[in-house]
């Protein structure tokens, strides 16, 4: 990717800028995605996406186990081991 053209421009609105269409369908920025800045000695910006993983279980792998579970006789209605 050069950096000697313009790819798109978009203006500054408060403290918030439009990242334009073109821009987030090429990098795949989505909705919760963060963004990096970081200005480099030479005066340019660097920008880095960090893709939001989301969903309450995002990081949750599974049960992967061999014994069988009964959620409705092992744990009470929050979730909570019965004892």
């Amino acid at each position: 990717m050069s950096s000697d053209h313009t790819d798109a421009e978009s203006k500054v609105s408060g403290n918030q800028a439009n990242i334009p269409a073109r821009i987030r369908r090429e990098l795949g920025i989505d909705d919760g995605d963060q963004l990096r800045w970081q200005i480099e000695d030479d005066g340019s910006v660097r920008v880095r996406v960090v893709q939001q993983r989301t969903g309450t279980f995002a990081e949750f792998d599974g049960y992967d186990g061999d014994d069988e579970t009964d959620v409705t006789t092992e744990h009470d209605a929050w979730g909570v081991d019965v004892e």
